[in-house]
């Protein structure tokens, strides 16, 4: 997972940075997916066959920040995770 920090200009642009981009050309159409707390962007492309996962993703993403911010979360090392990742 990459991440990066960004602003949002006066007329309301962003500028997603050169690493972010590297797989998205002049004219690609873009997704925005706005929550209290969130922006998610999807390259439109992808969504024809998953528009319906992108959603659900969405919302799971949203109940999972609701879930940390009221401190619901659990600690656990990298190899701890990627065990209970294996189970999914």
């Amino acid at each position: 997972m990459d991440v990066a920090i960004t602003k949002i200009s006066s007329k309301g642009q962003v500028v997603i940075p050169a690493k972010m981009r590297e797989d998205l050309r002049e004219g690609d159409k873009l997704l925005i997916i706005k929550t209290k707390d969130q922006i998610i962007l999807k390259k439109a492309s992808k969504l024809d066959k998953n528009l319906k996962e992108d959603l659900e993703f969405a919302r799971r993403t949203e109940k999972a920040w609701k879930s940390y911010e009221r401190g619901e979360f659990v600690s656990k090392s990298a190899d701890e995770f990627l065990k209970e990742l294996e189970k999914c």
